[in-house]
């Protein structure tokens, strides 16, 4: 089954070139003008995906990913008019799994879209258990695509798990920032160590609400580790 894609963009020449593109590479798109239309999309027919400009007039960006990340964690790639990193660190603490920033080539777009794919294709529809990593409170249903602190469910956008999995997975390696933009999209992917932060912090403050306030080490002037996940305040 072809992945569906919603693509939000008030520039039609943009809407356009981005749903030629990810045609060709095998999904099906539909694409909203405003956020009001992406809004009402995702709520009659929840894409795979969204691709979603931050600038638009009436409702920015932001504001729409702010909405779908009350509702659920569908997964957002994020297109900025402008290098402008505050735009994109915003983004991604708001919870958009990736960014690209305008001018962009359309076959990156479609890189990225296809490695945030493949980083959600393990969510299982049903609620079967599969292979687990734990550590302390924390547990990980990588197959399920679940993580859970004291057995509660902790909601994840699919870039959070996928660090915390990179680093559950070897819970004695200190990863610095290149290796786990690595581990998520293979080398070479333009990622500022910021995002990487970002993400981090995400993943710190759902735990922290939940009692989980040591689940990542920061490791100076290295990068991050699993912590002892035991709860305790650092």
């Amino acid at each position: 089954m072809p992945a569906s894609i919603l693509i939000v963009d008030d520039d039609p020449h943009i809407r356009q070139l981005l749903a030629f593109a990810l045609g060709k590479a095998g999904h099906a798109t539909r694409e909203a003008e405003d956020g009001e239309q992406a809004l009402a999309s995702v709520a009659t027919e929840p894409p795979d995906l969204v691709v979603l400009d931050i600038n638009m007039p009436r409702m920015d960006g932001l504001e729409v990913c702010r909405r779908i990340r009350a509702q659920g964690e569908l997964p957002i790639l994020f297109l900025s008019s402008r290098d402008d990193e505050i735009d994109r660190v915003l983004g991604i603490e708001l919870g958009a799994d990736d960014y690209v920033v305008k001018p962009f080539s359309p076959r990156e777009v479609v890189a990225r879209v296809g490695a945030i794919l493949r980083r959600s294709a393990a969510r299982p529809g049903s609620e079967a258990e599969g292979a687990a990593l734990t550590r302390g409170r924390l547990t990980l249903d990588t197959d399920g695509w679940r993580a859970r602190w004291d057995g509660a469910d902790v909601p994840l956008t699919v870039t959070e798990f996928e660090i915390l999995k990179v680093l559950a997975a070897t819970p004695a390696k200190v990863f610095s920032r290149d290796a786990i933009i690595d581990r998520l999209h293979g080398p070479g992917f333009a990622i500022t160590d910021r995002t990487v932060d970002s993400h981090v912090r995400n993943l710190r403050g759902k735990f922290a609400g939940v009692g989980g306030h040591d689940v990542i080490e920061t490791r100076a002037g290295v990068g991050y580790q699993l912590g002892a996940c035991s709860g305790a305040k650092g």
